[in-house]
């Protein structure tokens, strides 16, 4: 069943891509995720690598994520269980350096470092607001739309007027653009810079090579830039003067499950953060 009015495959394309951020925006999931990396682990091991949840918590969390396919318990014997990355688990990790490297360059940060996790994490929570995919593809698709030519697109079946709390949600989070009621939206930088991830999430979650990334229909072709717009609904940020390490083509930024959940991010001057862009 059509959940929007875009063609069959974008609306199959969006309907992946939320399934897939559904699987791993869950508290604590992508912790777990990132604690099973290496060779697997008995559920003490791995339950003394997230200490930090309470006694039943790490159980139902494990058991969700082996009913989504990312996560394998292999018995061994009746007393000797492990846990551990499926292939498709495994394929998913390459998403998160591009989710740091995306929330370091648009994210405003705090009065303190924050570490890669957390960074992680505050991307997610804005990318699985209700309607989030679904506006964003509709705005990279169609550049400026207004809220009612947005409504028909994303929520057909739904009162127009029900398509202004969503988009005001991506407004204050910083990911769209408008300069008033009654006026079209637009994505803005912080938006269109989610192309690499949505993207490489699309290939993913159709069992595609994470590179098929750039040539995805709507979020492909990184090296092309949006056409300068004669309005903001925020001061915009400086474009990057080069850019970030591991475009689709180039290796990934090497990291490593410390450093996810080390406080040793820089922060940036505060001076260089203007106001108005996605919030932590």
């Amino acid at each position: 069943m059509a959940i929007t009015a875009l063609p069959p495959d974008t609306d199959a394309d969006i309907a992946r891509v939320t399934e897939a951020l559904a699987m791993i925006t869950p508290r604590w999931n992508v912790r777990i995720m990132l604690a099973l990396s290496g060779p697997p682990l008995r559920y003490s091991e791995l339950a003394a690598k997230v200490s930090w949840l309470q006694g039943g918590q790490l159980h139902p969390k494990l058991k969700s994520l082996c009913d989504a396919g990312l996560v394998e318990r292999t018995e061994h014997s009746a007393r000797h269980v492990t846990y551990g990355h499926t292939e498709r688990g495994s394929a998913l990790l390459p998403v998160l350096p591009m989710i740091i490297t995306w929330a370091e360059q648009y994210l405003e940060t705090a009065e303190r470092p924050v570490p890669a996790i957390e960074q992680i994490e505050d991307s997610l929570t804005l990318l699985t607001r209700r309607h989030a995919a679904a506006l964003l593809w509709a705005l990279k698709s169609r550049d400026e739309v207004s809220g009612r030519a947005l409504a028909r697109i994303v929520m057909p079946s739904s009162d127009w007027t029900n398509v202004y709390p969503p988009l005001r949600q991506l407004v204050a989070d910083g990911l769209v653009d408008t300069v008033g009621m009654g006026r079209p939206y637009r994505l803005s930088a912080a938006g269109d810079g989610l192309g690499r991830v949505l993207g490489t999430l699309s290939a993913w979650s159709a069992g595609q090579p994470l590179n098929q990334a750039a040539h995805h229909p709507v979020w492909g072709h990184p090296q092309a830039k949006p056409a300068p717009k004669p309005w903001v609904s925020s001061q915009s940020r400086p474009t990057p003067a080069a850019l970030p390490p591991g475009r689709t083509g180039e290796p990934a930024p090497a990291w490593h499950n410390r450093d996810l959940f080390s406080h040793a991010t820089t922060l940036r001057p505060k001076t260089a953060i203007p106001a108005g862009g996605p919030r932590r």
